[in-house]
């Protein structure tokens, strides 16, 4: 069904309604599962069809954005020697970061993640997705809230890609221009994550970490 409000078209709405028991226990099994996401380094080279990965975008789509304007591109890298300009590029920034932009305190808080000037990961995983963010459109147009929504659009990303049995890693070198340049993307466009995605090592260790309990992050009003 469909209506016209103050001029522009809406469409009728409704969702499943469910009990407070079947709330909570949703709820629940959703965290639960949630919570087995991680990030991974160790990417295999084992294959991914392509059909898997354009799902996933499609689910990132769906999320939520300033005005409806959607202003997000994501650029699937699949291309070997292009994935291999990709680590190069970024190995050189990222050498450059850990020997002379990195803090002490900043090397000392990822030290017990393992990181390093190295990345591997940007060659063997089968997929890059290069999520890029549009301040305007191609007609010149502006968007709004940029940021806000794909940071949106990249979290719905990472939970597809989770719900699919694969992992990613949110491999943010700094600067990123690079990749406007290899992917040969409009000035309008700026990268925003670089996402490798495919199906752990066999052998794949990730650190032991702990998130924080809910005391920490859950502040309630009554």
């Amino acid at each position: 069904m469909k209506k016209l409000i103050d001029g522009h078209p809406f469409v009728s709405y409704k969702r499943e309604r469910y009990s407070a028991e079947e709330m909570f226990k949703r709820s629940a099994g959703f965290y639960h599962w949630l919570d087995k996401r991680r990030s991974v380094r160790t990417i295999s080279d084992e294959p991914v069809a392509a059909s898997v990965i354009k799902n996933i975008v499609l689910s990132a789509s769906t999320a939520p954005s300033g005005a409806h304007k959607q202003p997000w591109i994501f650029c699937v890298v699949s291309n070997p020697d292009l994935k291999h300009k990709i680590r190069l590029a970024a190995e050189k920034e990222e050498k450059e970061s850990y020997e002379n932009r990195m803090s002490k305190e900043w090397l000392e808080a990822l030290a017990p993640l393992g990181t390093d000037m190295n990345k591997p990961f940007l060659e063997t995983a089968p997929y890059l997705i290069v999520v890029f963010k549009k301040s305007t459109n191609n007609d010149g147009s502006k968007n709004y809230y940029v940021n806000e929504s794909v940071g949106l659009a990249s979290g719905m990303l990472l939970a597809a890609i989770h719900d699919a049995g694969l992992v990613a890693l949110t491999h943010t070198p700094s600067p990123m221009n690079f990749l406007s340049k290899l992917l040969n993307r409009p000035e309008n466009e700026r990268p925003f994550l670089l996402i490798p995605v495919g199906h752990p090592q066999e052998e794949t260790y990730v650190p032991d970490l702990v998130r924080k309990p809910l005391e920490e992050i859950y502040v309630a009003y009554h």
